[in-house]
C-alpha cells in the first residue's frame, strides 16, 4: 500500500498492510524543537537546525529524510508548502541550542529576558519567561467585557489571541493578497509531490475559543451561569468558522485527505463540561461544522480533544467525526482496551501509542518499545488505528526513546 492508501484504509476500519504511523501530521502529533534538535544529533544529522514552525508550542517541522527513516505515512499540508530554509532566520532555543524561525517573527524582549509577543499597538498578547518552554497567553480580549454581538467583533478579538497572532503554515500567509488562490495551487502541487496522507489544520474550536477569548475561568462561569449568552457567543464563533471553512474547502478540494478540527474537552480527571451541557450547547454547533465538511468534500474529520472524553465520545461520533486524537490513555476512563471495545467499530483512534507523561519521558528504550507493542496489539485489530504517541514529544524526552518508539511502531505494526 502507499502511505495514503494505508491511512485511509485504517480510517475506514479496514486492516491495511501495517499500522500507519504519524509523526508531525498536525500540531499535537509532533515534536518540540528542543527534542528534535537532540534527535537530529542522535541520527547523525547534527549540522541541521530545527525549523520551529509552531511558535507557541515550540514545535519543529520533521525533515523529509527523518519521515522516511521512521516510515511516516502522514504529512501536514503546512509543512509541504513552507518556504525554503534560506527564508528562515537563526534563533536560540530555551536550552541554548540553535534553531530557525520564520523570517517574519520579531518578538520583543523585556528587561529580564522575557520574550514578549506584542501587537502593533504594543498590547502584550503572550510571554515566554527566560528558560520556559512555551509561549503563554496573557491577553484575553473578552475577559471582563460584555459578550460580543457581531461576528466582526469576534473576528477582531480572535486576531488578538496569540494562537491566531502567531499562525502556523499555511495560515501565516492568510493576510497576503491572493492567499486562497495560492493555497489552491500549493495544495495541488503538494498532492503531486507525496503519496503520504495529507492533513490540513483548521481547528473550528468552540470551547477552546471561549477559553482563549474570555479566559478559562470566565468562559466556564459563563457557560454555567448564562447559557443563553454563551450560546450567542458560540453562534458567532460558528458563523466565523463556517465562513472560513467554505473558503478552505474550495481551495484544497480533494488534494488533502483529512481536515484537523480541535476542541480540548477533557481534563486529566473528567470532561471539562458535563455531557448534558455538551449536548445542549456544543453538540448541535459541532455538528453544523462537521456536517459542512461532509456535505462539501470527501475529507475525513479528525478531531483533536485532550483529556478524559470517554463520556462525550458517543455524541462526538454522532456529530460526524472519523478520527479522535490524542487518545490520552492516562486520563480517567481512557483505558485502551475499553475504548477499543466500546468505540472501535465507530471511530478511528489516532494516538495513545505511548504515554508521554510517563514512559516516553522516564522509561528506558525497552520500556518504550514494550508499551508500543502492547498498544498496537490493543488498538490495531480490525483497522481503525493510526500510531502516534499521546500528544507531542516533549523537550526532555531522550532521543533514544523517541527512536525506540517509532522503530517499534514499524516493527510491530504488520497485520
Amino acid at each position: 500500500m502507499t502511505s495514503r492508501e494505508r491511512v485511509l484504509a485504517a480510517i475506514e476500519r479496514r486492516e491495511p498492510d501495517r499500522v500507519p504511523i504519524d509523526f508531525g501530521g498536525m500540531r499535537s502529533t509532533g515534536i518540540m524543537a528542543v527534542a528534535y534538535g537532540r534527535l537530529l544529533k542522535e541520527l547523525g544529522l547534527a549540522g541541521r537546525e530545527p525549523r520551529m514552525y509552531d511558535l507557541v508550542q515550540q514545535l519543529a517541522i520533521p525533515d523529509d529524510d527523518v519521515l522516511e527513516r521512521f516510515h511516516v505515512d502522514v504529512a501536514d499540508l503546512g509543512h509541504l508548502v513552507v518556504p525554503p530554509r534560506d527564508s528562515w532566520k537563526g534563533w536560540t532555543l530555551p536550552d541554548g541550542s540553535p534553531a530557525l524561525v520564520p523570517g517574519w517573527f520579531e518578538p520583543a524582549f523585556g528587561p529580564d529576558g522575557t520574550l514578549e509577543i506584542r501587537d502593533r499597538d504594543g498590547l502584550l498578547l503572550a510571554a515566554q519567561p527566560r528558560g520556559c518552554l512555551y509561549v503563554e497567553q496573557t491577553h484575553f480580549p473578552f475577559r471582563g467585557r460584555p459578550a460580543p454581538r457581531t461576528a466582526r467583533e469576534v473576528r477582531e478579538a480572535m486576531a488578538k489571541v496569540v494562537w491566531a497572532y502567531l499562525p502556523s503554515p499555511p495560515w501565516d500567509r492568510a493576510s497576503e493578497p491572493g492567499f486562497w488562490r495560492w493555497l489552491k495551487e500549493a495544495a495541488a502541487k503538494a498532492r503531486r509531490a507525496t503519496d503520504r496522507a495529507i492533513m490540513v489544520g483548521f481547528g473550528g474550536n468552540l470551547l477552546e475559543w471561549l477559553n482563549y477569548l474570555y479566559s478559562m475561568e470566565e468562559s466556564l462561569s459563563l457557560l454555567a451561569s448564562d447559557p443563553e449568552e454563551a450560546g450567542r457567543a458560540l453562534d458567532l464563533l460558528v458563523e466565523v468558522h463556517l465562513e472560513n471553512l467554505e473558503k478552505l474547502l474550495e481551495a484544497v478540494g480533494d488534494n488533502v485527505d483529512l481536515i484537523q478540527m480541535g476542541d480540548d474537552l477533557g481534563s486529566q480527571q473528567a470532561p471539562l463540561i458535563s455531557p448534558a451541557m455538551y449536548r445542549r450547547l456544543f453538540k448541535p454547533r459541532h455538528e453544523r461544522i462537521f456536517r459542512a465538511v461532509k456535505e462539501r468534500s470527501r475529507l475525513k474529520v479528525f478531531l483533536h480533544s485532550c483529556g478524559s472524553i470517554r463520556k462525550l465520545l458517543p455524541d462526538l461520533i454522532d456529530c460526524g467525526i472519523d478520527v479522535v486524537n490524542p487518545v490520552q490513555t492516562s486520563a480517567v476512563g481512557m483505558d485502551p482496551a475499553e475504548l477499543k471495545r466500546e468505540f472501535g467499530r465507530h471511530v478511528t483512534f489516532w494516538g495513545g501509542g505511548c504515554e508521554t507523561q510517563t514512559v516516553l519521558h522516564h522509561g528506558t528504550p525497552d520500556d518504550v518499545a514494550r508499551m508500543v507493542r502492547e498498544r498496537i496489539e490493543t488498538f490495531a485489530p480490525g483497522g481503525g488505528y493510526v500510531f502516534n504517541q499521546v500528544h507531542n514529544v516533549m523537550a526532555n524526552v531522550p532521543p533514544r526513546n523517541a527512536i525506540a518508539m517509532l522503530d517499534a511502531a514499524y516493527a510491530c505494526g504488520r497485520y
